[in-house]
């Protein structure tokens, strides 16, 4: 049996990668080692980084909800704290854009909001 080179398989494999790192300055989109150091590379700040933008999406409605309270006399913590009390369960990012685009609503939430917690603060012993 005659010996197998690699030749179609590697020329595919190769060209593949170049593909990938179309766009890349230099030799990072021309040489195939640097091609694919530069891929892995990228590969892993793309994971990183999906990971890190839900951190800092959070970080930003956080931020936002906290200048709505602020601008209706209350707290972000305290908020949050009379929300969960009354069983309101939206998420943050929902608090956000309501603060946004429904100011009204948002007072109602603050109320509400405001009204449990002082409730429950009134309910708890004295120390």
């Amino acid at each position: 049996m005659p010996r197998v080179r690699k030749g179609a398989a590697r020329k595919r494999a190769h060209k593949r990668v170049l593909r990938q790192a179309r766009g890349y300055f230099g030799t990072k989109s021309r040489h195939f080692q640097q091609a694919k150091v530069a891929l892995t590379r990228a590969g892993q700040f793309a994971y990183r980084d999906r990971r890190a933008r839900k951190r800092d999406m959070r970080r930003l409605w956080i931020t936002r909800i906290t200048a709505a309270c602020r601008m209706r006399g209350t707290r972000y913590s305290r908020f949050i704290n009379g929300l969960s009390l009354a069983g309101v369960t939206l998420n943050r990012k929902m608090l956000s854009q309501i603060a946004i685009d429904d100011p009204g609503a948002f007072d109602r939430l603050v109320a509400l909001s405001d009204e449990r917690a002082t409730a429950a603060s009134a309910k708890a012993p004295a120390d």
